[in-house]
């Protein structure tokens, strides 16, 4: 018969203990896995909302500069209704411009608290390793 040195020696219990520990971690980092993907799918929605809205940007600030060249030049004509014209465009196109960076940059803020929870998550799993120690 094979002798069992582990339980001879007292071992037993302080394998089981630390196999508890360990399947214990593994699902702790199971767990930590689930809530990153979690995480990284609400980001990388949060990041094409933000190319979105800066592709959006670039081309109404595109159009914006465009009119306000257009209202510059319009400004010489003869007509005063085209110079009032012109210059409600160019108005029109600059606050599109300023709403949209303005979402963009609500949106970056957002950006900011990537994987917020997960780090939480992390930083008090630490914690009580350290406590545990």
């Amino acid at each position: 018969a094979r002798m069992n040195w582990a339980s001879l020696l007292g071992l037993g219990s302080w394998t089981a203990h630390w196999r508890a520990i360990a399947a214990e971690g593994a699902l702790a980092a199971e767990d930590r896995l689930a809530l990153a993907r979690l995480e990284w799918a609400e980001q990388r929605r949060c990041l094409l909302w933000l190319a979105l809205l800066l592709a959006l940007f670039g081309a109404l600030a595109l159009v914006a500069l465009m009119a306000l060249s257009a209202a510059i030049l319009v400004q010489f004509w003869d007509s005063p209704q085209r110079v009032q014209v012109a210059w409600l465009l160019a108005i029109t196109w600059l606050l599109a411009c300023a709403a949209v960076l303005a979402a963009l940059m609500s949106l970056a803020r957002k950006a900011r608290q990537m994987f917020a929870l997960t780090r939480r998550e992390l930083a008090e799993d630490w914690r009580a390793i350290k406590e545990q120690l």
